[in-house]
């Protein structure tokens, strides 16, 4: 740590812990700023797998997009109410239509068998219900017609489909020859010639309440891309934001570290001859960030270890250290163990021509 102007020890240790605990403060705040950012992404990302429509939240009180999917839900229901009332306006014409076409049936002289439920048991009927699955009369459909709750009808081929229905039934149950039967049939017929002229209407409407339907989905669908297109260009902003936040945090401890002194500087210089290929790749990497007239892909590479800043170097001791953990060197090998090493700089450059997979690199640190 850099000196501090106090010949008090206690105040040192105070101030030392301070500092301490401020970049404990930071890194709390980052991690869990970078926590929230990181369900954000995962949030866009099963929206463009799966093109689904996910629940978004974000670090601003699930605000911004939250807030959008709102506003699209209110608009959506307005929409879909608008157009609900102007469907139902047009099938209350239809239904009008239709219910002229039924009270012309109804009123036709020979429909009085069919005006009222079939008397089962004053007529004798008794397997009635074993062959008619599903009753049905004049008097039924008219209630339902002018009914106002649940039980209304909802569209014209309901009322249709019951109208047949007291026919059917009707030609079902008697014998082809008996009146009922023929009456039955003889309604039907007119009523299907009837029906036949109002059905152009009535496919008409249901193709434009499919492609209503489809429309709004269509819309729903563009809403939510450009929702979550807008999320994804904020959350690459604040990632470039957390990016250099975290350079700035990472250089403001470095400059409270110590120095690297001349000697660790040499350990480090022969540490990096230790690295493979790819972690040596890796470590020249992190130097060009700091570095932009640096290049690290070159063939033969002059690496300055005086040259580098504070932070760079702290960042290839970390990486170095880790790098020769996981291929098996102790910490004393840091140091540099130089039968070791030769042997494998060999093992290195006999592997090169024989799989030709890795380019060689040839570095040197001054």
């Amino acid at each position: 740590m850099e000196p501090i102007s106090s010949s008090n020890p206690d105040l040192r240790k105070v101030a030392v812990a301070a500092e301490v605990e401020g970049f404990g403060c930071s890194v709390d705040e980052i991690s869990a700023k970078v926590d929230t950012l990181e369900k954000r992404v995962n949030e866009v990302e099963r929206f463009y797998l799966t093109t689904g429509s996910p629940q978004l939240t974000n670090s601003k009180g699930s605000s911004i997009v939250k807030d959008k999917q709102l506003n699209l839900l209110k608009k959506q229901q307005q929409d879909a109410s608008r157009r609900e009332v102007t469907a139902t306006k047009r099938m209350q014409e239809l239904m009008r239509q239709f219910a002229s076409i039924f009270r012309q049936i109804t009123q036709h002289e020979w429909a009085w068998p069919f005006k009222e439920p079939v008397d089962v048991e004053s007529l004798g009927l008794h397997d009635y219900y074993q062959v008619i699955e599903k009753p049905m009369d004049f008097g039924t459909i008219k209630n339902k017609m002018e009914a106002k709750d649940g039980t209304a009808y909802k569209n014209v081929r309901e009322i249709y489909a019951d109208v047949r229905l007291v026919f059917k039934n009707a030609m079902k149950y008697n014998d082809d020859k008996d009146d009922v039967h023929v009456m039955a049939k003889t309604l039907l017929e007119k009523f299907e010639e009837k029906w036949l002229k109002l059905l152009p209407k009535v496919v008409e409407e249901e193709k434009r309440r499919v492609d209503e339907e489809a429309e709004a989905r269509l819309h729903t669908k563009l809403a939510q891309e450009a929702a979550y297109a807008s999320m994804a260009k904020d959350l690459s902003t604040e990632l470039v934001e957390i990016d250099l936040y975290l350079k700035d945090l990472r250089e403001m401890v470095v400059q409270k570290c110590r120095k690297m002194s001349s000697g660790d500087k040499r350990k480090l210089g022969t540490a990096l001859t230790h690295l493979s290929p790819d972690d040596l790749s890796k470590a020249l990497e992190i130097v060009a960030q700091n570095n932009p007239s640096f290049q690290p892909s070159a063939q033969e590479v002059d690496l300055d270890i005086d040259a580098q800043s504070e932070c760079t170097l702290w960042r290839l001791k970390v990486f170095v250290k880790e790098a020769l953990k996981v291929q098996g060197k102790s910490s004393e090998g840091i140091a540099g163990n130089k039968v070791t090493a030769s042997k494998r700089n060999r093992e290195i450059s006999d592997a090169v021509p024989k799989t030709n997979a890795k380019r060689t690199k040839k570095l040197s640190c001054l």
